[in-house]
């Protein structure tokens, strides 16, 4: 077989893996990421690479499993845009965490949001109270949307990050 055709069909798999991978274990993680997550995004990029490529170690092997991914990512992309039930299968739904001032529990506990990480992003859309918020909702890109009842409405932006414990180093 063609190394490169070799290539390309390695690199294919490798990330049809990954996407099906990222869509079992839950994408909304992936835009809070903490040290773990960066940890195990480095061993899994040095894990598939070897996948990807087999004993082919030059530049050109390099570049073709390079832009095998990259085409697989614009083609998705495409077919995301063109396809709405198939957008919606690829993309998570965005989620409501308070609905006219009533914390919505049974989704907090579910996406894991503590009520000090829906303070802090209430303190930053301005908002001072659960009461006052009319719907506040976690973004399938992880961001937290805070919209109050108030008519003079700041536009903020809130980015859920996941905070670890202390690191001993």
């Amino acid at each position: 077989m063609n190394p490169y055709l070799d290539i390309i069909i390695r690199s294919a798999s490798v990330y049809l893996f990954m996407l099906i991978a990222l869509r079992i274990f839950g994408k909304k993680e992936l835009s809070q990421l903490n040290t773990a997550d960066v940890i195990l995004i480095l061993l899994i990029s040095n894990s598939v690479q070897n996948a990807m490529v087999g004993s082919n170690i030059s530049l050109l092997g390099g570049l073709a499993a390079a832009s095998v991914l990259f085409c697989i990512n614009f083609t998705l992309k495409k077919l995301m845009f063109k396809f709405p039930k198939f957008n919606n299968f690829m993309q998570e739904k965005p989620e409501i965490l308070i609905h006219e001032g009533k914390l919505d529990f049974k989704a907090l506990s579910k996406l894991n949001i503590t009520s000090q990480e829906l303070q802090e992003a209430m303190r930053e859309h301005g908002v001072e109270n659960f009461a006052d918020v009319k719907l506040a909702m976690l973004e399938i890109d992880g961001n937290i949307s805070i919209i109050s009842g108030e008519k003079n409405l700041r536009q903020t932006h809130y980015k859920r990050l996941k905070r670890s414990k202390k690191t001993i180093i």
